[in-house]
């Protein structure tokens, strides 16, 4: 008996179908992956260099949106360790030229804070919204010495306008402008209280550094600093006014090297 072509059935023919079923699992698979991503996944990336104090707690949500509470600590083998209050939000969204990040602390800002990331052959550039945001002095504790002694109390008012920054060959490059104002600060080392308010400028060019100068007060802060590789180092003077050397003798004291009635701090 003769069949028709349309009734024969070869085993390749059969099989497609479930082929193509399992491509579309594996597809859909692959894709939620991607798209619920937990966080943790993101920050276990971000916190591979424990040296770099900063670390991540209580993280929900996903890789794409998601949040955590900020800790900062001394590195590894220290103790100190401080919390922000609230938590940080962000917002990762792909684009054609550069991955966009949407930043917002709970504490300290007003607005979200708006970063374009850029991988480049060797290196990333990142590229930073102009942004004022505010932050609370005693969360630097975390850090470790000299910070956990020292114990500062205020406000740090961190503002940028046109910053990139990029990394190369191992190097780092600076653009634009960044200031921190650390304001009416105080310390359990001291009953004077303020102390005083200070300004940090950030500078780039040759290589990346800072400087450090005093608005008011009667602890008088100067000094530079610069990153030399992934290293920082800082020279600087603390110094007192006459009638307030005695208040502030025990910080001159334990901040730096004392020299007469002033303090030589160097860090790196």
């Amino acid at each position: 008996m003769l069949r028709s072509r349309s009734a024969i059935r070869t085993p390749t023919a059969a099989a497609a179908p479930w082929g193509w079923c399992l491509a579309g699992m594996l597809l859909g698979a692959l894709l939620a992956s991607v798209l619920y991503a937990p966080a943790h996944w993101l920050t276990a990336v971000m916190q591979q260099d424990a040296s770099a104090g900063l670390q991540f707690d209580d993280v929900h949500g996903t890789v794409w949106d998601g949040s955590a509470r900020l800790v900062l600590s001394g590195g590894p083998g220290s103790n100190d360790a401080t919390t922000l209050p609230g938590r940080l939000n962000w917002h990762i969204r792909p684009h054609w030229s550069a991955i966009k990040v949407d930043l917002f602390a709970d504490c300290c800002m007003q607005r979200p804070w708006l970063w374009r990331v850029q991988p480049r052959w060797g290196g990333l550039r990142l590229q930073l919204e102009d942004s004022l945001t505010q932050w609370p002095a005693q969360w630097l504790s975390g850090l470790g010495t000299p910070w956990n002694t020292v114990q500062a109390q205020g406000q740090l008012l961190l503002s940028t306008q046109g910053l990139v920054v990029q990394w190369a060959e191992g190097r780092m490059l600076l653009e634009g402008r960044a200031r921190l104002d650390a304001m009416q600060i105080s310390s359990r080392l001291s009953t004077l209280r303020p102390m005083g308010s200070y300004r940090i400028n950030l500078t780039g060019a040759p290589t990346p550094g800072f400087t450090l100068e005093t608005l008011e007060g009667s602890l008088q802060l100067s000094g530079t600093g610069r990153w030399v590789g992934s290293r920082l180092r800082f020279v600087g003077v603390a110094s007192a006014e006459a009638q307030r050397l005695d208040a502030l003798s025990n910080l001159l004291n334990i901040i730096g090297r004392r020299d007469g009635a002033r303090s030589i701090i160097t860090l790196g």
